[in-house]
């Protein structure tokens, strides 16, 4: 089999790359290489015979049919993406373009190719937050909250619509949060652990009690290998971890875990248009394909916890630049909220 994977030099993508060439796939790895673009993440497998890298953006028309054209694969899986909430509430721009026309580019030359798979990988964001004790199922009304997770429903719909009218092959994929490995230290986990080991002070918005569902990344990505064999075109499939946790609880198990106090915890003003709570229900992809996950919260964190601390190289490396800027910006200038 060979696919093409978008952002498959992102933290998601990456590991998604590393199990497809471990699965005995062809892989085409098509990424722009933004600021959480990096190929370090795929150092070892660059090499590989079965593994191509093409430097691009993926709302470059021309670029994307003509690869499409070439390689003919069996498979899209799309990551590439503008994901992070904060980011996007900071400027909008980039995650209407990115996951908006970066989208409708691909699925056109999905369409114009015929391909036979193409997987569109979103969030469980589109939903909203969710009063508990509901949970999210695949026909659960959308209601984004941030630029995001608003551009994540919209080419969800787009996708989707393409399979409808145009019989386009799309499977849509949502995933709670992810971590593990090689994510970039602007989200949660990896902000927390990077942070710790340097004694800075750990920013948590308001009271810290917003729920997510942990997902670790190797689960999420052995998920997406079963769609692409056994997922029904045109379906949505949710895809969690069973991980629910405050943030404020996953923070103190970082601490416990580095060996730090909670001295370190600093309250900073919430985040505008903040969900309270994301849960999904996964019940669907277990059915259909035989998935679940198999990686437990206290594991999985005791593995990426140990991967940046024997990786202090690469996390000062992507700390560099636009991520302080960046950091400055979202956390020191912020007013303490509570």
């Amino acid at each position: 089999m060979k696919i093409i994977v978008t952002g498959g030099a992102g933290f998601i993508g990456s590991a998604f790359v590393r199990l497809a060439l471990a699965e005995g796939a062809r892989v085409v790895n098509l990424d722009k290489l933004t600021y959480a673009g990096n190929l370090e993440n795929l150092a070892a497998v660059a090499e590989h015979p079965a593994y191509t890298f093409v430097h691009g953006d993926i709302c470059d028309a021309k670029l994307v049919n003509d690869l499409v054209a070439a390689e003919k694969p069996d498979a899209v899986v799309h990551f590439a993406a503008e994901s992070h909430v904060d980011r996007s509430i900071l400027d909008p721009s980039p995650a209407f373009e990115t996951n908006l026309r970066g989208t409708f580019t691909l699925l056109e030359a999905a369409r114009a190719h015929r391909l036979p798979r193409f997987i569109h990988v979103s969030t469980d964001e589109v939903y909203g937050s969710i009063p508990f004790p509901g949970e999210a199922d695949e026909n659960f009304p959308l209601n984004p909250s941030s630029p995001y997770s608003a551009s994540k429903a919209g080419s969800d719909l787009l996708a989707r619509s393409y399979f409808t009218t145009y019989g386009t092959p799309v499977i849509v994929t949502r995933a709670s949060n992810n971590y593990g490995p090689y994510q970039f230290p602007e989200k949660l986990i990896p902000l927390m652990i990077s942070n710790a080991f340097e004694d800075r002070a750990l920013p948590v918005y308001g009271d810290g009690m917003q729920v997510r569902d942990w997902l670790y990344v190797d689960d999420h990505c052995r998920a997406i290998h079963a769609l692409i064999a056994k997922g029904r075109a045109g379906e949505i499939y949710n895809i969690g971890g069973s991980a629910a946790l405050a943030n404020i609880d996953v923070v103190r198990r970082i601490l416990a875990a580095t060996g730090k106090t909670e001295s370190l915890i600093r309250s900073v003003a919430d985040r505008p248009g903040h969900d309270r709570r994301y849960a999904l229900s996964s019940a669907k992809v277990m059915r259909e394909t035989g998935w679940a996950p198999t990686v437990s919260f206290d594991d999985g964190l005791a593995r990426t916890i140990a991967w940046y601390c024997e990786n202090s190289g690469w996390v000062e490396r992507v700390k560099s630049g636009d991520y302080r800027a960046y950091y400055a910006r979202n956390y020191d200038d912020r007013h303490a909220g509570v």
